[in-house]
């Protein structure tokens, strides 16, 4: 899947051309952008945020702008942990690396690491020695062709200017609470793709009951976008801190809540019949079900709870 993976990624990438940079002043225009990718695809919209995400922290990190596809690993469950030791003037990373999208089709990840001073990001070439993928079956039927699976970095060098940032620095960024608005805003993009197919199907029939669902469905997609349209302005106009926070803490809570509803009015509305017999609408529902789980539910909302409680 290697190959086909990154020929849709670099065929996607050359559709949408140059995307503004968070805070640039046209961060809507970048989460439409996300938004119509997966609309199309979600599991291209996987690969696809993440390359625009790396590019965005390299940019806010002052870092050089590397070449090839990009994607940024940085799930850190109790699991799967890299460790980075600093070696003579630059680093080992040893460790597996969960959930990295993409695997075996790009040139180089941005790579959480646990060292002794902190959190850290490193940049990992992919053909480095000691990178192995991992190719643990993906069972679940959505998100299949994002290319998720295991890295195994054993005893990975790399040097000074491959480190990121200083430590801490990836998750006290601005541009963290920025990207998790970008993967918001292609949850969303699944849910309107859903809403275009409901919209189709509508359209060839008499169905006030169709009608009705559609209604529905708009309305969820409508809110969802009305919360990611408005952050997306916040972003432009400055803001940060715990204001940022919040305004992505929202956007990701609400498209997790609302996203997955829209796929239900398709089902009724196009039936056994477009279930059965449409790939776009059956697969497009199953990868959202999974990609949406990137959201850890509780304890964000939690997390929003308690900066709710504690603020004005």
């Amino acid at each position: 899947m290697t190959n086909v993976t990154r020929r849709r990624l670099q065929a996607a990438l050359d559709g949408i051309g140059s995307v503004p940079l968070p805070g640039s002043g046209a961060t809507r225009r970048r989460l439409e952008v996300l938004a119509d990718v997966g609309a199309a695809d979600l599991a291209t919209a996987r690969l696809v945020e993440g390359h625009l995400d790396a590019l965005a922290i390299l940019e806010e990190a002052g870092t050089a702008r590397l070449e090839g596809l990009l994607g940024v690993w940085a799930a850190d469950p109790p699991t799967g942990r890299v460790h980075a030791a600093a070696h003579d003037a630059g680093w080992i990373l040893s460790g597996v690396k969960q959930w990295c999208s993409g695997a075996g089709a790009l040139d180089h990840a941005l790579v959480t690491a646990h060292a002794d001073d902190g959190y850290r990001l490193f940049v990992v070439p992919f053909d480095r020695r000691g990178v192995d993928v991992a190719r643990d079956p993906w069972h679940a039927v959505g998100m299949r062709d994002s290319d998720t699976v295991d890295v195994v970095l054993d005893g990975v060098a790399v040097d000074a200017a491959e480190a990121v940032g200083p430590p801490g620095w990836y998750l006290s960024r601005r541009g963290f609470w920025m990207g998790g608005i970008g993967v918001a805003a292609c949850w969303y993009g699944g849910a309107s793709g859903a809403l275009d197919a409901l919209r189709d199907t509508v359209r060839r029939r008499e169905d006030p009951h169709g009608l009705a669902r559609l209604g529905a469905a708009d309305a969820l997609c409508a809110a969802m976008w009305a919360l990611l349209a408005s952050a997306a302005d916040a972003v432009d106009d400055g803001v940060a801190g715990a204001d940022l926070r919040r305004l992505a803490w929202r956007g990701r809570a609400a498209a997790q809540r609302l996203a997955p509803a829209v796929p239900l009015y398709v089902e009724r509305g196009v039936g056994a019949g477009g279930l059965a017999r449409d790939a776009g609408i059956a697969r497009r529902a199953v990868d959202l079900a999974v990609y949406i789980r990137q959201h850890h539910v509780e304890s964000d909302l939690a997390a929003l709870g308690a900066d709710v409680a504690g603020g004005p």
